[in-house]
């Protein structure tokens, strides 16, 4: 085999890897991690549809809020960074008294400074989190 030949065939042989690899590559990624966050640390009180029917709100001194209407009690505009800020825990809610409401952005940033690959930036892990977070509630905005 010449070598020519030879560089073609290892070229050719590349093509077909990279175009089968392509496939896989291009398909569409069930994981949704705002839907994730969400399910983990907002269902149990707030209820899987977001209507704040939660298993643990028997448990609370005040009901969870509805996270369905968010947009509709703020005049049809979701209220996107006082719910980053209130997940965040830098706002407090008159509603949620003395901070029943989990401060979430503690418990990401903690988190975050533990993995290897966010341990010097582990700012950037919590606004990833938190803004997935507020994707998945503002979809569940009533229409």
């Amino acid at each position: 085999m010449s070598r020519k030949s030879g560089r073609i065939k290892l070229a050719m042989t590349g093509l077909v890897l990279a175009m089968s690899a392509g496939g896989a590559w291009a398909q569409p990624v069930d994981f949704d991690m705002g839907k994730y966050e969400y399910e983990g640390n907002c269902a149990v009180c707030h209820g899987v549809d977001g209507k704040g029917n939660g298993p643990y709100r028997q448990y609370l001194a005040k009901a969870p809020s509805d996270l369905t209407t968010l947009a509709k009690r703020n005049d049809g505009v979701f209220p996107s960074q006082q719910m980053y800020e209130t997940i965040d825990g830098r706002r407090e809610l008159a509603e949620h008294g003395p901070r029943a409401m989990p401060i979430w952005g503690a418990d990401y940033r903690a988190e975050g400074s533990s993995q290897p690959r966010f341990a010097y930036q582990p700012e950037a892990f919590v606004r990833a989190r938190i803004i997935a977070l507020i994707d998945y509630i503002h979809r569940l905005q009533a229409k």
